[in-house]
């Protein structure tokens, strides 16, 4: 019991510490710390053995994820052509529909393999004066980007090339188009839902004459974000279409890869031991979507040479970029990892085992869970995946069930309860926005991480009538 109470006072401390602001690599090792303290472990070890090894593990496996898709963020970026994208919808759907265009522009520049931190700083300049032209409240802003960036483009769509859709393809030997159908109809409900939700919301807000920035939840509080006018560049923007391009190649390379191209080589070689005795259905998933990000980042540079002037500079930022995202994550996957090997975790994994004699719910749980706790949902579906990937293909495989059903599952549920207030992508948007948790959480919560556990509800039910599709 007295171990149990130490995961949840380290849980709330992280979470707490989160919230004011202070780094998650500095939390990570020092609450993981505190949890083992209550569970009377050697500290020394459990932090050298056991969270080291686990964060370098991730770092090992997915950095170049995290470098190839901060690299293709600031291209896309700095060549005007996320701007492009965001102005072309904008203009097409125009302002008085200023939620759906924003979700949208949000949605295509995720699926287009744009990491969701670069998506946040390039849509809330078009965001802002979106909402100021339509009068709609500003504190819905971080639950339309949100929406938009890190829900249905980031989990559900078939073929995203976001790192939540690659963890699980080595466990369950899939790739990212696996279940599409089904992914399909997670993504149709969080985005038609969250889209319906808003727009309620703001129009109940507008009847109560409500502003862009002024109503009861706007007073008294500094709404002062990065975002402001004085403080952001508008990129040049590029034509349409060669904005497009980039990532219509990402998609495309990406399915070709996992689905024919693969399929014309011998990769018999992987099984030796220097190549860690795998095989291409392990790798396959993640090497295309390594290729197509990299294809994608020099067609971006190629489609805009001139543009893109200061080349070096511009390449070296978004390397450097990569580190800190990847080393937040990292250092959840170590606090994770620490947690798991606690006495107390068997309790909570004893408990996520018995919801269900189905294997696809029982990952659910347990995914959601694990992915609340670490507040990511990269870092919370790897640790889910170290910890209980095994045992769950096993299962699956003895039960009959689709190994692409539970590639689904185990994505859609790291899109949960990672959303919860202390999550990085949730703190972004609100500082990038000028906003509190006290003025826009509510909406936030709602649209990232409620109707995201509908949307897995009803592929559970779905996937286990009917099975895969």
């Amino acid at each position: 019991m007295l171990g149990l109470i130490g995961v949840v006072l380290s849980l709330a401390l992280l979470i707490y510490f989160a919230y004011k602001g202070y780094s998650i690599i500095l939390l990570a090792p020092v609450t993981a710390l505190v949890a083992g303290i209550f569970a009377g472990a050697p500290l020394m070890a459990m932090y050298t053995q056991v969270f080291m090894p686990a964060m370098g593990g991730f770092l090992i496996t997915y950095f170049p994820l995290f470098l190839l898709g901060a690299l293709f963020g600031k291209l896309m970026n700095d060549s005007g052509s996320a701007y492009s994208i965001a102005r072309f919808i904008v203009e097409r759907v125009g302002a008085k529909h200023a939620v759906l265009a924003v979700v949208t522009a949000c949605g295509i520049l995720a699926y287009g393999g744009v990491t969701v931190f670069v998506v946040v700083f390039a849509i809330w300049p078009i965001a802002r004066e979106l909402f100021q032209e339509a009068g709609i409240p500003k504190r819905f802003a971080p639950a339309a980007i949100g929406l938009g960036s890190f829900s249905f483009a980031m989990t559900a769509i078939p073929g995203t090339p976001q790192i939540q859709n690659a963890i699980p393809a080595p466990y369950f030997q899939t790739d990212a188009f696996a279940a599409p159908g089904l992914g399909l109809i997670a993504g149709a409900i969080m985005y038609v839902g969250g889209v319906l939700y808003l727009n309620r919301r703001v129009a109940a807000a507008q009847a109560k004459g409500e502003g862009y920035d002024n109503g009861a939840l706007m007073q008294g509080e500094q709404t002062t974000g990065i975002g402001q006018e004085d403080e952001v560049t508008v990129p040049t923007t590029t034509p349409f279409w060669v904005a497009m391009l980039p990532i219509v190649l990402v998609i495309t390379l990406n399915f070709l890869l996992v689905r024919y191209i693969f399929d014309l080589f011998d990769f018999s070689y992987l099984a030796e031991e220097k190549f860690k005795a795998t095989s291409i259905d392990k790798v396959g998933g993640i090497w295309a979507i390594i290729i197509s990000l990299l294809v994608a980042c020099l067609l971006v540079l190629a489609l805009n040479w001139n543009r893109l002037r200061e080349r070096k500079k511009l390449l070296n930022q978004g390397a450097s970029s990569s580190f800190l995202p990847i080393m937040n994550t990292a250092s959840e996957v170590g606090y994770g990892a620490v947690i798991a090997a606690l006495p107390a975790f068997a309790i909570i994994r004893d408990g996520a085992f018995g919801v269900s004699s189905n294997p696809a719910v029982s990952l659910a749980v347990s995914t959601n869970i694990v992915a609340g706790i670490t507040g990511s949902a990269s870092g919370g579906l790897s640790i889910a995946m170290n910890a209980f990937g095994a045992e769950y293909a096993a299962k699956a495989a003895e039960a009959g069930i689709d190994p692409e059903f539970m590639h689904r599952v185990a994505s859609l549920a790291a899109g949960g309860f990672d959303a919860l207030p202390h999550n990085g992508a949730v703190i972004t948007v609100l500082a990038v926005t000028g906003l509190t948790h006290r003025q826009s959480y509510k909406d936030i919560g709602v649209v990232c991480v409620l109707i995201p556990i509908v949307a897995l509800a009803v592929v559970l039910a779905l996937g286990s009538a009917v099975g895969s599709f």
